[in-house]
Protein backbone atom coordinates (compact mmCIF):
# COMPACT_ATOMS: atom_id res chain seq x y z
CA UNK A 1 0.00 0.00 0.00
CA UNK A 2 1.30 3.42 -1.01
CA UNK A 3 0.46 6.59 0.89
CA UNK A 4 -0.46 9.28 -1.65
CA UNK A 5 -1.19 12.97 -1.01
CA UNK A 6 -3.19 14.30 -3.95
CA UNK A 7 -3.10 18.11 -4.16
CA UNK A 8 -5.55 20.04 -6.32
CA UNK A 9 -7.20 23.45 -6.40
CA UNK A 10 -10.59 21.98 -7.37
CA UNK A 11 -12.37 18.68 -6.77
CA UNK A 12 -15.80 17.61 -8.02
CA UNK A 13 -18.48 17.84 -6.65
CA UNK A 14 -17.19 20.41 -4.14
CA UNK A 15 -15.75 23.01 -6.52
CA UNK A 16 -15.37 22.84 -10.29
CA UNK A 17 -14.37 24.99 -13.25
CA UNK A 18 -13.31 22.20 -15.63
CA UNK A 19 -11.87 18.76 -16.13
CA UNK A 20 -9.26 19.15 -13.37
CA UNK A 21 -12.05 18.83 -10.79
CA UNK A 22 -13.33 15.59 -12.34
CA UNK A 23 -9.86 14.05 -12.43
CA UNK A 24 -9.13 15.17 -8.86
CA UNK A 25 -12.10 13.19 -7.61
CA UNK A 26 -12.08 10.17 -9.90
CA UNK A 27 -8.37 9.31 -9.81
CA UNK A 28 -8.07 9.32 -5.98
CA UNK A 29 -11.23 7.21 -5.73
CA UNK A 30 -9.86 4.72 -8.27
CA UNK A 31 -6.55 4.54 -6.40
CA UNK A 32 -8.36 4.00 -3.10
CA UNK A 33 -10.39 1.18 -4.65
CA UNK A 34 -7.07 -0.47 -5.48
CA UNK A 35 -6.09 -0.36 -1.79
CA UNK A 36 -3.90 2.75 -1.89
CA UNK A 37 -4.00 5.13 1.10
CA UNK A 38 -5.01 8.36 -0.67
CA UNK A 39 -5.71 11.74 0.94
CA UNK A 40 -6.85 14.80 -1.04
CA UNK A 41 -5.74 18.30 -0.02
CA UNK A 42 -7.79 21.26 -1.22
CA UNK A 43 -8.32 24.92 -0.25
CA UNK A 44 -11.25 25.42 2.12
CA UNK A 45 -13.35 27.51 -0.25
CA UNK A 46 -16.70 28.72 1.06
CA UNK A 47 -18.49 26.45 -1.45
CA UNK A 48 -16.65 23.40 -0.10
CA UNK A 49 -17.50 24.15 3.51
CA UNK A 50 -21.15 24.64 2.57
CA UNK A 51 -21.25 21.37 0.60
CA UNK A 52 -19.71 19.10 3.25
CA UNK A 53 -21.71 17.71 6.18
CA UNK A 54 -19.12 16.58 8.70
CA UNK A 55 -15.99 18.71 9.12
CA UNK A 56 -13.54 18.67 12.00
CA UNK A 57 -10.38 20.62 12.74
CA UNK A 58 -7.47 18.18 12.90
CA UNK A 59 -4.42 20.49 12.91
CA UNK A 60 -3.28 24.10 13.20
CA UNK A 61 -0.05 25.17 11.55
CA UNK A 62 2.03 28.31 11.15
CA UNK A 63 3.32 28.88 7.62
CA UNK A 64 6.25 31.06 6.58
CA UNK A 65 5.16 34.35 5.06
CA UNK A 66 1.72 34.37 6.70
CA UNK A 67 0.89 35.86 10.08
CA UNK A 68 -2.25 34.00 11.11
CA UNK A 69 -2.22 30.26 11.94
CA UNK A 70 -3.83 28.03 9.32
CA UNK A 71 -6.26 25.25 10.18
CA UNK A 72 -6.39 21.87 8.48
CA UNK A 73 -9.97 20.62 8.37
CA UNK A 74 -10.90 17.01 7.67
CA UNK A 75 -13.91 15.54 5.93
CA UNK A 76 -14.69 12.83 3.36
CA UNK A 77 -15.10 13.27 -0.37
CA UNK A 78 -18.83 12.82 -1.13
CA UNK A 79 -19.85 9.40 -2.44
CA UNK A 80 -16.56 7.86 -1.36
CA UNK A 81 -14.46 6.98 1.65
CA UNK A 82 -11.49 9.12 0.56
CA UNK A 83 -10.37 11.53 3.31
CA UNK A 84 -10.10 15.16 2.27
CA UNK A 85 -8.05 17.83 4.04
CA UNK A 86 -9.05 21.45 3.58
CA UNK A 87 -6.58 24.29 4.07
CA UNK A 88 -8.63 26.80 6.02
CA UNK A 89 -7.56 30.42 5.74
CA UNK A 90 -10.76 32.49 5.62
CA UNK A 91 -8.83 35.58 4.50
CA UNK A 92 -7.79 33.73 1.36
CA UNK A 93 -10.57 31.27 0.56
CA UNK A 94 -13.82 32.27 2.31
CA UNK A 95 -15.31 34.50 -0.40
CA UNK A 96 -18.05 34.52 -3.00
CA UNK A 97 -17.14 33.59 -6.56
CA UNK A 98 -15.17 30.81 -8.16
CA UNK A 99 -11.89 29.33 -6.95
CA UNK A 100 -9.82 31.83 -8.94
CA UNK A 101 -12.05 34.89 -9.28
CA UNK A 102 -15.44 36.09 -10.44
CA UNK A 103 -17.03 36.16 -13.87
CA UNK A 104 -17.53 39.91 -13.61
CA UNK A 105 -14.14 41.01 -12.23
CA UNK A 106 -11.81 38.27 -13.48
CA UNK A 107 -9.04 36.68 -11.40
CA UNK A 108 -8.54 37.63 -7.75
CA UNK A 109 -5.65 40.09 -7.38
CA UNK A 110 -4.18 38.03 -4.51
CA UNK A 111 -4.13 34.65 -6.30
CA UNK A 112 -0.35 34.48 -6.01
CA UNK A 113 -0.60 34.78 -2.22
CA UNK A 114 -3.57 32.40 -2.03
CA UNK A 115 -1.85 29.58 -3.88
CA UNK A 116 1.52 30.21 -2.28
CA UNK A 117 -0.22 29.62 1.05
CA UNK A 118 -1.85 26.51 -0.38
CA UNK A 119 1.50 25.21 -1.67
CA UNK A 120 3.18 25.88 1.68
CA UNK A 121 0.42 23.93 3.43
CA UNK A 122 0.82 21.05 0.98
CA UNK A 123 4.57 21.05 1.67
CA UNK A 124 4.01 21.03 5.45
CA UNK A 125 1.66 18.04 5.22
CA UNK A 126 3.99 16.26 2.80
CA UNK A 127 6.88 16.62 5.26
CA UNK A 128 4.69 15.57 8.22
CA UNK A 129 5.16 18.99 9.79
CA UNK A 130 1.46 19.70 10.30
CA UNK A 131 0.74 17.50 13.32
CA UNK A 132 -1.32 14.99 11.32
CA UNK A 133 1.11 12.14 12.03
CA UNK A 134 0.93 10.97 8.42
CA UNK A 135 3.53 11.35 5.68
CA UNK A 136 2.93 10.31 2.08
CA UNK A 137 5.24 8.20 -0.03
CA UNK A 138 4.06 10.19 -3.05
CA UNK A 139 3.05 13.83 -3.35
CA UNK A 140 0.99 14.23 -6.52
CA UNK A 141 0.44 17.89 -7.48
CA UNK A 142 -1.80 19.23 -10.23
CA UNK A 143 -1.48 22.39 -12.34
CA UNK A 144 0.06 25.74 -11.48
CA UNK A 145 -1.88 26.33 -8.27
CA UNK A 146 0.19 23.57 -6.61
CA UNK A 147 3.42 24.11 -8.55
CA UNK A 148 5.41 25.61 -5.68
CA UNK A 149 4.96 22.59 -3.41
CA UNK A 150 7.54 20.35 -5.16
CA UNK A 151 9.94 23.31 -5.23
CA UNK A 152 9.56 23.99 -1.50
CA UNK A 153 10.50 20.44 -0.48
CA UNK A 154 12.97 19.60 -3.27
CA UNK A 155 16.04 19.82 -1.03
CA UNK A 156 14.49 18.30 2.09
CA UNK A 157 15.76 14.98 3.36
CA UNK A 158 13.22 12.18 3.84
CA UNK A 159 10.76 13.90 1.52
CA UNK A 160 8.17 11.99 -0.53
CA UNK A 161 8.66 11.39 -4.24
CA UNK A 162 6.91 14.10 -6.22
CA UNK A 163 4.73 13.97 -9.34
CA UNK A 164 3.42 17.06 -11.10
CA UNK A 165 0.60 16.76 -13.64
CA UNK A 166 -0.03 19.36 -16.36
CA UNK A 167 -3.73 19.60 -17.14
CA UNK A 168 -3.40 22.69 -19.34
CA UNK A 169 -0.05 24.34 -20.03
CA UNK A 170 -1.77 27.51 -21.26
CA UNK A 171 -2.41 28.55 -17.65
CA UNK A 172 0.95 28.98 -15.91
CA UNK A 173 0.43 31.28 -12.91
CA UNK A 174 2.74 34.12 -14.00
CA UNK A 175 3.57 37.01 -11.65
CA UNK A 176 6.17 39.75 -11.34
CA UNK A 177 9.43 39.53 -9.41
CA UNK A 178 7.99 42.06 -6.94
CA UNK A 179 5.21 39.59 -6.17
CA UNK A 180 7.77 36.81 -5.71
CA UNK A 181 9.72 38.91 -3.23
CA UNK A 182 6.56 39.96 -1.36
CA UNK A 183 5.64 36.31 -0.85
CA UNK A 184 8.78 35.69 1.22
CA UNK A 185 9.74 32.69 -0.88
CA UNK A 186 13.30 31.31 -0.74
CA UNK A 187 15.54 33.56 -2.88
CA UNK A 188 17.27 30.40 -4.11
CA UNK A 189 14.20 29.65 -6.25
CA UNK A 190 14.67 32.81 -8.33
CA UNK A 191 16.91 31.82 -11.23
CA UNK A 192 16.57 30.48 -14.79
CA UNK A 193 16.66 26.88 -13.56
CA UNK A 194 14.11 27.70 -10.86
CA UNK A 195 10.78 29.50 -10.99
CA UNK A 196 12.07 32.54 -12.93
CA UNK A 197 10.61 32.65 -16.45
CA UNK A 198 11.64 35.62 -18.63
CA UNK A 199 11.79 37.94 -15.59
CA UNK A 200 8.48 36.63 -14.27
CA UNK A 201 7.65 34.11 -11.57
CA UNK A 202 6.04 30.92 -12.96
CA UNK A 203 4.16 28.67 -10.55
CA UNK A 204 3.89 26.09 -13.33
CA UNK A 205 7.64 26.04 -13.87
CA UNK A 206 8.12 25.25 -10.18
CA UNK A 207 6.36 21.95 -10.72
CA UNK A 208 8.08 21.23 -14.03
CA UNK A 209 11.60 21.88 -12.70
CA UNK A 210 11.45 20.42 -9.19
CA UNK A 211 9.08 17.44 -9.40
CA UNK A 212 10.70 14.03 -9.74
CA UNK A 213 8.38 13.18 -12.62
CA UNK A 214 6.06 15.25 -14.82
CA UNK A 215 2.92 13.80 -16.34
CA UNK A 216 0.25 15.18 -18.57
CA UNK A 217 -3.18 13.95 -19.45
CA UNK A 218 -2.66 12.23 -22.81
CA UNK A 219 0.26 10.73 -24.73
CA UNK A 220 -0.21 13.02 -27.75
CA UNK A 221 -0.30 16.15 -25.58
CA UNK A 222 2.96 15.02 -23.95
CA UNK A 223 4.53 15.13 -27.40
CA UNK A 224 2.81 18.38 -28.42
CA UNK A 225 4.01 20.41 -25.41
CA UNK A 226 7.60 19.72 -26.44
CA UNK A 227 7.00 21.81 -29.59
CA UNK A 228 6.99 25.56 -30.16
CA UNK A 229 3.30 25.59 -31.12
CA UNK A 230 2.06 24.10 -27.84
CA UNK A 231 4.93 24.69 -25.40
CA UNK A 232 4.25 28.33 -24.41
CA UNK A 233 7.97 28.99 -24.05
CA UNK A 234 8.52 25.89 -21.90
CA UNK A 235 9.09 23.47 -24.77
CA UNK A 236 12.87 23.37 -24.20
CA UNK A 237 12.46 22.44 -20.54
CA UNK A 238 9.79 19.87 -21.34
CA UNK A 239 11.89 18.32 -24.12
CA UNK A 240 14.75 18.02 -21.64
CA UNK A 241 12.50 16.29 -19.11
CA UNK A 242 11.23 13.97 -21.85
CA UNK A 243 14.82 13.13 -22.82
CA UNK A 244 15.48 12.27 -19.17
CA UNK A 245 12.52 9.87 -19.21
CA UNK A 246 10.77 12.19 -16.75
CA UNK A 247 7.72 13.18 -18.84
CA UNK A 248 4.82 10.79 -19.39
CA UNK A 249 1.39 11.14 -20.97
CA UNK A 250 -1.39 9.12 -19.31
CA UNK A 251 -4.86 9.50 -20.79
CA UNK A 252 -7.49 10.53 -18.27
CA UNK A 253 -10.33 8.20 -17.49
CA UNK A 254 -13.94 9.01 -16.68
CA UNK A 255 -16.25 8.18 -13.80
CA UNK A 256 -18.22 5.34 -15.36
CA UNK A 257 -20.72 5.32 -12.50
CA UNK A 258 -21.65 8.95 -12.95
CA UNK A 259 -21.55 8.73 -16.76
CA UNK A 260 -23.54 5.61 -17.51
CA UNK A 261 -26.48 5.78 -19.94
CA UNK A 262 -27.89 2.58 -18.43
CA UNK A 263 -28.30 4.18 -14.97
CA UNK A 264 -28.16 7.95 -15.58
CA UNK A 265 -30.92 9.58 -13.52
CA UNK A 266 -30.69 12.85 -15.47
CA UNK A 267 -31.79 11.47 -18.84
CA UNK A 268 -35.27 10.75 -20.15
CA UNK A 269 -34.79 7.05 -20.90
CA UNK A 270 -31.91 4.79 -19.92
CA UNK A 271 -30.27 2.62 -22.56
CA UNK A 272 -27.31 0.34 -23.23
CA UNK A 273 -25.70 -1.29 -26.25
CA UNK A 274 -28.44 -3.92 -26.17
CA UNK A 275 -31.21 -1.30 -25.97
CA UNK A 276 -29.54 1.38 -28.07
CA UNK A 277 -32.84 2.12 -29.79
CA UNK A 278 -33.96 3.91 -26.62
CA UNK A 279 -31.38 6.63 -27.23
CA UNK A 280 -33.89 8.21 -29.65
CA UNK A 281 -36.23 9.00 -26.74
CA UNK A 282 -33.52 11.22 -25.26
CA UNK A 283 -33.12 12.99 -28.58
CA UNK A 284 -36.83 13.74 -28.69
CA UNK A 285 -36.77 14.97 -25.08
CA UNK A 286 -33.81 17.25 -25.81
CA UNK A 287 -35.49 18.69 -28.91
CA UNK A 288 -38.65 19.32 -26.91
CA UNK A 289 -36.68 20.98 -24.10
CA UNK A 290 -35.22 23.50 -26.54
CA UNK A 291 -38.46 23.91 -28.54
CA UNK A 292 -36.96 22.41 -31.67
CA UNK A 293 -38.96 20.25 -34.11
CA UNK A 294 -38.95 16.68 -32.80
CA UNK A 295 -37.58 14.93 -35.86
CA UNK A 296 -35.80 11.57 -35.87
CA UNK A 297 -34.13 12.11 -39.25
CA UNK A 298 -32.37 15.38 -38.41
CA UNK A 299 -28.72 15.17 -37.31
CA UNK A 300 -28.69 16.69 -33.80
CA UNK A 301 -25.30 18.15 -32.86
CA UNK A 302 -24.47 18.95 -29.24
CA UNK A 303 -21.65 20.94 -27.71
CA UNK A 304 -20.74 21.68 -24.08
CA UNK A 305 -17.85 24.07 -23.80
CA UNK A 306 -16.13 27.04 -22.33
CA UNK A 307 -16.71 29.67 -24.98
CA UNK A 308 -13.08 30.55 -25.66
CA UNK A 309 -10.78 30.41 -28.68
CA UNK A 310 -9.03 27.23 -27.49
CA UNK A 311 -12.28 25.30 -27.89
CA UNK A 312 -12.73 26.32 -31.53
CA UNK A 313 -16.04 28.06 -30.88
CA UNK A 314 -15.46 30.32 -33.88
CA UNK A 315 -14.97 27.24 -36.07
CA UNK A 316 -18.29 25.84 -34.88
CA UNK A 317 -20.06 29.14 -35.51
CA UNK A 318 -18.68 29.48 -39.03
CA UNK A 319 -19.08 25.86 -40.13
CA UNK A 320 -22.50 25.24 -38.61
CA UNK A 321 -23.71 28.65 -39.78
CA UNK A 322 -22.83 27.80 -43.39
CA UNK A 323 -24.51 24.40 -43.17
CA UNK A 324 -27.67 25.94 -41.71
CA UNK A 325 -27.73 28.64 -44.40
CA UNK A 326 -27.34 25.90 -47.01
CA UNK A 327 -30.45 24.16 -45.65
CA UNK A 328 -28.75 21.03 -44.32
CA UNK A 329 -30.99 18.84 -42.17
CA UNK A 330 -29.23 19.56 -38.86
CA UNK A 331 -29.86 21.03 -35.42
CA UNK A 332 -27.37 22.44 -32.89
CA UNK A 333 -27.70 22.62 -29.10
CA UNK A 334 -25.01 24.48 -27.16
CA UNK A 335 -24.37 24.66 -23.41
CA UNK A 336 -21.60 26.94 -22.22
CA UNK A 337 -20.36 30.34 -21.16
CA UNK A 338 -17.25 32.39 -21.68
CA UNK A 339 -16.23 35.32 -23.84
CA UNK A 340 -19.06 37.77 -24.34
CA UNK A 341 -18.50 37.99 -28.10
CA UNK A 342 -18.96 34.23 -28.53
CA UNK A 343 -22.05 34.24 -26.33
CA UNK A 344 -23.51 37.04 -28.48
CA UNK A 345 -22.61 35.29 -31.76
CA UNK A 346 -24.43 32.17 -30.55
CA UNK A 347 -27.47 34.25 -29.63
CA UNK A 348 -27.45 35.72 -33.14
CA UNK A 349 -27.18 32.24 -34.69
CA UNK A 350 -30.15 31.10 -32.62
CA UNK A 351 -32.16 34.17 -33.67
CA UNK A 352 -31.38 33.47 -37.33
CA UNK A 353 -32.38 29.80 -37.02
CA UNK A 354 -34.82 29.52 -34.09
CA UNK A 355 -36.13 26.14 -35.27
CA UNK A 356 -32.63 24.63 -35.57
CA UNK A 357 -30.50 26.09 -32.77
CA UNK A 358 -30.89 25.71 -29.01
CA UNK A 359 -28.75 27.65 -26.55
CA UNK A 360 -28.19 27.70 -22.79
CA UNK A 361 -25.64 30.23 -21.54
CA UNK A 362 -24.18 28.96 -18.28
CA UNK A 363 -23.63 25.46 -16.94
CA UNK A 364 -25.96 22.70 -15.79
CA UNK A 365 -24.80 19.22 -14.78
CA UNK A 366 -28.25 17.82 -15.56
CA UNK A 367 -28.37 19.43 -18.99
CA UNK A 368 -24.84 18.26 -19.82
CA UNK A 369 -25.97 14.64 -19.31
CA UNK A 370 -29.09 15.25 -21.39
CA UNK A 371 -27.04 16.69 -24.26
CA UNK A 372 -24.64 13.74 -24.20
CA UNK A 373 -27.54 11.28 -24.27
CA UNK A 374 -29.75 13.09 -26.77
CA UNK A 375 -27.29 14.27 -29.42
CA UNK A 376 -26.26 12.25 -32.46
CA UNK A 377 -22.81 13.87 -32.63
CA UNK A 378 -20.76 15.94 -30.20
CA UNK A 379 -18.75 18.90 -31.53
CA UNK A 380 -15.29 19.39 -30.01
CA UNK A 381 -13.14 21.21 -32.61
CA UNK A 382 -10.49 22.36 -30.13
CA UNK A 383 -7.34 24.11 -31.31
CA UNK A 384 -5.58 22.15 -28.57
CA UNK A 385 -6.98 19.77 -25.98
CA UNK A 386 -4.68 18.23 -23.34
CA UNK A 387 -7.11 15.37 -22.79
CA UNK A 388 -10.75 16.32 -23.02
CA UNK A 389 -13.46 14.46 -21.16
CA UNK A 390 -16.61 15.21 -23.10
CA UNK A 391 -15.49 13.12 -26.07
CA UNK A 392 -15.05 10.21 -23.63
CA UNK A 393 -18.53 10.78 -22.19
CA UNK A 394 -19.85 10.95 -25.76
CA UNK A 395 -18.31 7.60 -26.69
CA UNK A 396 -19.92 5.99 -23.66
CA UNK A 397 -23.32 7.42 -24.68
CA UNK A 398 -23.05 6.41 -28.35
CA UNK A 399 -22.84 10.07 -29.37
CA UNK A 400 -20.17 10.24 -32.06
CA UNK A 401 -17.51 12.90 -31.38
CA UNK A 402 -16.41 15.33 -34.09
CA UNK A 403 -12.93 16.41 -33.01
CA UNK A 404 -9.71 17.96 -34.22
CA UNK A 405 -6.78 15.56 -34.35
CA UNK A 406 -4.94 16.97 -31.34
CA UNK A 407 -4.03 15.97 -27.78
CA UNK A 408 -6.33 13.56 -26.03
CA UNK A 409 -8.85 13.85 -28.86
CA UNK A 410 -6.31 12.22 -31.18
CA UNK A 411 -5.72 9.44 -28.64
CA UNK A 412 -9.37 8.57 -28.02
CA UNK A 413 -11.34 8.93 -31.28
CA UNK A 414 -10.95 6.75 -34.39
CA UNK A 415 -12.05 8.45 -37.61
CA UNK A 416 -15.02 7.00 -39.51
CA UNK A 417 -13.35 6.74 -42.88
CA UNK A 418 -11.53 4.25 -45.11
CA UNK A 419 -10.20 1.08 -43.54
CA UNK A 420 -11.32 2.16 -40.05
CA UNK A 421 -14.93 2.21 -41.17
CA UNK A 422 -14.62 -0.96 -43.23
CA UNK A 423 -12.99 -2.92 -40.40
CA UNK A 424 -15.32 -1.70 -37.65
CA UNK A 425 -12.80 0.40 -35.70
CA UNK A 426 -14.47 3.80 -36.16
CA UNK A 427 -15.85 5.72 -33.18
CA UNK A 428 -16.25 9.30 -34.48
CA UNK A 429 -14.93 11.90 -36.90
CA UNK A 430 -11.57 13.70 -36.98
CA UNK A 431 -10.07 16.56 -38.98
CA UNK A 432 -6.57 18.04 -39.08
CA UNK A 433 -6.35 21.80 -39.61
CA UNK A 434 -8.07 24.21 -37.22
CA UNK A 435 -10.20 25.79 -39.94
CA UNK A 436 -13.93 26.20 -40.40
CA UNK A 437 -13.57 24.70 -43.88
CA UNK A 438 -12.18 21.39 -42.57
CA UNK A 439 -14.79 21.24 -39.82
CA UNK A 440 -17.53 21.88 -42.37
CA UNK A 441 -16.21 19.08 -44.62
CA UNK A 442 -16.10 16.72 -41.63
CA UNK A 443 -19.66 17.59 -40.63
CA UNK A 444 -20.77 16.90 -44.19
CA UNK A 445 -19.14 13.46 -43.86
CA UNK A 446 -21.12 12.91 -40.66
CA UNK A 447 -24.34 14.06 -42.33
CA UNK A 448 -23.67 11.65 -45.19
CA UNK A 449 -23.01 8.68 -42.89
CA UNK A 450 -26.09 9.51 -40.79
CA UNK A 451 -28.19 8.76 -43.87
CA UNK A 452 -27.07 5.12 -43.57
CA UNK A 453 -28.65 4.04 -40.25
CA UNK A 454 -27.20 0.51 -40.15
CA UNK A 455 -23.62 1.74 -40.59
CA UNK A 456 -24.22 4.61 -38.14
CA UNK A 457 -25.53 2.22 -35.51
CA UNK A 458 -22.48 0.00 -35.95
CA UNK A 459 -20.19 2.96 -35.25
CA UNK A 460 -22.32 3.87 -32.22
CA UNK A 461 -21.92 0.36 -30.82
CA UNK A 462 -18.15 0.44 -31.37
CA UNK A 463 -17.98 3.79 -29.57
CA UNK A 464 -19.94 2.44 -26.60
CA UNK A 465 -17.69 -0.63 -26.39
CA UNK A 466 -14.59 1.48 -25.63
CA UNK A 467 -13.23 1.33 -22.08
CA UNK A 468 -12.06 4.68 -20.76
CA UNK A 469 -12.66 3.92 -17.09
CA UNK A 470 -10.24 5.16 -14.44
CA UNK A 471 -9.22 1.60 -13.60
CA UNK A 472 -6.82 1.43 -16.55
CA UNK A 473 -5.42 4.94 -16.06
CA UNK A 474 -5.02 4.57 -12.30
CA UNK A 475 -2.98 1.41 -12.80
CA UNK A 476 -0.65 3.38 -15.08
CA UNK A 477 -0.17 5.92 -12.28
CA UNK A 478 0.53 3.14 -9.80
CA UNK A 479 3.27 1.78 -12.07
CA UNK A 480 4.74 5.29 -12.25
CA UNK A 481 4.61 5.68 -8.45
CA UNK A 482 6.28 2.29 -7.95
CA UNK A 483 9.05 3.10 -10.42
CA UNK A 484 9.74 6.41 -8.68
CA UNK A 485 9.99 4.82 -5.26
CA UNK A 486 12.05 1.88 -6.47
CA UNK A 487 14.52 4.20 -8.17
Amino acid sequence: MRKILFASSEVHPLIKTGGLADVSASLPIALAQQDQDVRIILPAYRQCLEALDKIETVATIKLDGFHAPIEILQSTLPNSEVPIWLVNSPEHFDREGGPYGTTEAGDWEDNAARFTLFSRAIAAVAMDQSGLDWQPDILHCNDWQTGLAPALIANESDRPATVFTIHNLAYQGLYSQDVFEALDLPPSLWHSEGVEFYDLMSFMKGGLIYADHVTTVSPTYADEICTYEFGYGLEGLLSHRADQGRLTGILNGIDTDEWDPERDSYIDKNYSIKTIRHKSANKEALQKLFSLPEKEGVLLMGTISRLVSQKGVDLTLDAVGKLLDAGENIQLICLGSGEASYEQDLRVLRAQHPDKVGLHIGYSEELSHQIEAGSDVFLMPSRFEPCGLNQLYSLRYGTLPVVRNTGGLADSVVDAAGANLKNGFSTGFKFEAATAEELEETLLRAIGLFKHPRIWRKVMVTAMEQDYSWEKSSKAYQVLYDNLLNN
